[in-house]
């Protein structure tokens, strides 16, 4: 099931994004051959609509659109280009505005999940900067240290934790501090029950001393997590699409800061890898927050989305970004680039790309055992 929901997600995101260069390619008068869901070999042809095949692919990873002429290629076969233009023939406005079109789609598709998770209803700390007050706050875990005993028992950023004791002895007021003394007072392994998207689950786990040292120059006993009260906000239309906006623009940044560092990091040889991601580990987390209900899944859709629009971004051969560069240059230059040494750029690039994913996968994959 969890396998499911992410192609159906991923389904709808490069659905998105791949649509944003459809309407722009067409709008320009662009020739767009065909929109394709996943990657050839071709599975079916969905038929032809617009003087453009929509056909679905075997390798579900991703889609694309041929667009006539954005590859470089010279002169397409004959009787395979629908009615319209080769790219390279119309503005170098209009080619970058095709190019960057997915982009802007799959930040506008951000913009509107979290919207809509505004409007219907979203985890939000009870105290927050949208002076709402959020319903049914509850005691949740909001981050997880990593290698520390709560992460290492099962713990997982969204449970809610309904009880805590020590031989015996039960927490009787939930909040942060009273845990974070009861948690340093323990005498040896700790029992926390939590309610995860409705199951109640049992958890026993030993709390070790921190290596970091407090203010009185002592070293308490922690668990390794991050609580806080968490209830579920609505927001009215108006400031739902508001909100809504300012989100995407804060979590955007954040996503262009955080792939700037690790460029930065990967340069120096001090990347960590082990913070990048691949299918396998984002089925995982589809899984989790598919089970913390719709509204955890709206929100990580609307992640992915500004992720996808961001890497997109890159100016790197095979990705919207490259082929930006590509664009400009021959805007600077008045020469069109030789369609061999863009094409095997671009084919050099997906290349490394795929091998990227494929380490990354295998990475997540070790991870499972």
């Amino acid at each position: 099931m969890t396998i499911l929901i992410f192609l159906i997600i991923l389904g709808i995101l490069v659905f998105v994004h791949e649509l944003g260069h459809f309407l722009t390619a067409k709008k320009a008068g662009v020739a767009v051959e065909e929109f394709g869901f996943g990657y050839p070999p071709r599975a079916l042809k969905l038929g032809k609509k617009w003087n453009t095949l929509f056909s679905l692919n075997w390798i579900p990873f991703g889609g694309f659109v041929k667009i006539v002429g954005e590859n470089y290629e010279e002169t397409p076969a004959r009787g395979e280009v629908s009615a319209g233009k080769n790219f390279t023939q119309v503005s170098k406005k209009w080619q970058a505005g095709i190019l960057v079109a997915g982009i802007t789609f799959n930040i506008l598709f951000a913009w509107f999940l979290f919207s809509l998770g505004f409007l219907i209803g979203v985890p939000t700390p009870a105290e927050n900067d949208f002076g709402a007050t959020v319903t049914d706050p509850q005691l949740t875990v909001v981050e997880l240290v990593s290698d520390y005993p709560a992460q290492k028992a099962g713990l997982k950023t969204g449970d809610k934790i309904l009880s805590i004791s020590d031989g015996g002895k039960t927490l009787q007021t939930l909040n942060p501090e009273n845990i974070s003394d009861f948690v340093n007072q323990s005498s040896g392994q700790i029992d926390i029950q939590v309610d995860r998207g409705s199951k109640i689950l049992d958890f026993k786990i030993t709390p070790e001393t921190d290596k970091i040292l407090n203010s009185s120059g002592q070293a308490r006993k922690i668990v390794g997590i991050s609580m806080d009260m968490v209830g579920i906000l609505k927001l009215p239309l108006h400031k739902a699409i508001y909100e809504g906006g300012i989100t995407t623009a804060k979590l955007s940044y954040l996503t262009v800061q955080g792939i700037v560092d690790l460029i930065k990091s990967a340069v120096i040889g001090k990347a960590n890898i082990s913070e990048v991601t691949g299918p396998v580990g984002i089925v995982g987390l589809v899984g989790d927050a598919s089970r913390l209900g719709f509204s955890y899944l709206l929100t990580f859709t609307a992640l992915i989305s500004i992720n996808l629009a961001i890497v997109n971004l890159i100016p790197f051969p095979a990705l919207d970004g490259g082929r930006v560069i590509f664009v400009a240059i021959e805007g600077i230059t008045k020469r069109k680039i030789n369609p061999k040494i863009a094409g095997t750029l671009n084919n050099v690039g997906f290349a490394l790309l795929i091998l990227l994913m494929l380490f990354v996968t295998y990475r997540d994959i070790l991870k499972l055992f």
